[in-house]
């Protein structure tokens, strides 16, 4: 068995009957345990416009995370280039990096208010057959985000980030510009040189987010950067982010080889029966998510139990549900194995939400005692 790290990605999930403010101290106090508990990596989404959502700046969550921790690697899972500019970025890591060098993952996505992209490019080695991979795991049927592309909430969401008349520049190009700007080689087309102050030499280590095999994970492969993989968003895709990655990897001065990170839903308990309670909430929540109202605050068990759900809701969320880890400490264990596995990570990216903070620290408590277990030394 190969040592796999866990991390954890977080989204500052905003409970109901809570505020954002209860959010940020719940997320900077389970960084603080999940340091003590031994996981690699503490990252933080980007999202907007969502009331059950408070991540939406990573790099200044991070910077109050970062005084807060002492040891735990820091990052953003992703930084939406969309609507950021590379020098932008660059600085806002740089200011972090100045306080907290060696510690941060600068993890850079595509998204900009845009629903992600369904076209892919890259091949896929490891098909999945009647939806499973070859070793099982659950590969469910694609989701189609095109009832996305003409909501007013996400028009609305482009319209806010955006300046007026701005369009994103080529993401492949906005990468090359980051990775310039750090290392201190930057030339305009004319030759000027820019020097971003603080960026410019910072220590950090430069990932692409990516749910496809298609531009992200071929601008992570080509230039030889960690890539990391969306099984909880996108469990359809995920074979084919992979091997589209490891397809276009060149050995770069960042790596030799392909590395990959794979990020889960989970939810652990003591026994089953508690995790699916626990657990309860996330269909409703994913459905307030894909029906493009915005993310609604995570509701209770008994909340979530007084809907009354349509036929065509839970088709829309059956995928996510369907793929979320949800269990005993061995059971999860068991699914995160599999996962690693069929995409053959390098490492595993949790995420998990429920109602109470106190059962969110208890699942990754839990499920950093059965990985040591199993012979995973977290880091």
């Amino acid at each position: 068995m190969s040592d796999t790290p866990l991390g954890i990605l977080d989204l500052v999930p905003v409970s109901s009957g809570s505020t954002a403010s209860d959010a940020l101290r719940n997320s900077i106090d389970l960084a603080q345990r999940a340091e003590r508990l031994g996981y690699a990596r503490y990252w933080f989404a980007e999202h907007h416009l969502n009331p059950g959502v408070a991540g939406t700046s990573p790099a200044v969550v991070l910077a109050l995370t970062a005084a807060s921790t002492s040891t735990i690697r820091l990052g953003s899972g992703a930084v939406q280039l969309g609507h950021r500019t590379a020098l932008s970025t660059v600085e806002e890591f740089g200011l972090i990096d100045a306080l907290h060098p060696g510690r941060l993952d600068l993890g850079l996505g595509r998204s900009g208010g845009r629903p992600p992209a369904e076209k892919t490019t890259g091949p896929t080695a490891t098909p999945a057959v009647a939806g499973r991979a070859p070793n099982g795991l659950l590969i469910p049927p694609r989701f189609s985000f095109e009832h996305l592309l003409g909501s007013p909430r996400v028009a609305l969401q482009r319209k806010l980030l955006h300046l007026p008349g701005a369009e994103p520049q080529d993401y492949a190009e906005q990468i090359d510009d980051v990775l310039a700007l750090l290392a201190g080689t930057y030339r305009s087309p004319e030759g000027v040189e820019a020097h971003a102050v603080p960026g410019e030499g910072a220590d950090v280590n430069v990932w692409i987010l990516g749910s496809s095999g298609g531009q992200s994970a071929e601008v992570a492969g080509a230039r030889g950067l960690r890539f990391a993989a969306n099984y909880h968003v996108s469990p359809a895709t995920v074979l084919e982010a992979v091997d589209g990655y490891r397809s276009f990897f060149k050995p770069s001065e960042f790596l030799d080889e392909p590395y990959v990170s794979v990020s889960a839903d989970v939810v652990v308990a003591e026994d089953d029966t508690t995790a699916r309670e626990l657990a309860a909430g996330y269909g409703l929540w994913v459905r307030s998510i894909r029906t493009a109202e915005g993310a609604i605050p995570f509701p209770t068990p008994q909340e979530a139990r007084a809907h009354t759900w349509r036929g065509e809701d839970r088709e829309l969320v059956r995928d996510r549900v369907d793929t979320q880890f949800v269990g005993s400490p061995g059971r999860v264990a068991d699914q995160l194995e599999q996962l690693r596995e069929a995409t053959e990570a390098d490492e595993l990216l949790i995420t998990t939400i429920t109602h109470g903070h106190e059962d969110r620290v208890r699942s990754y408590e839990l499920l950093a005692e059965e990985w040591r277990r199993r012979g995973h030394s977290g880091r």
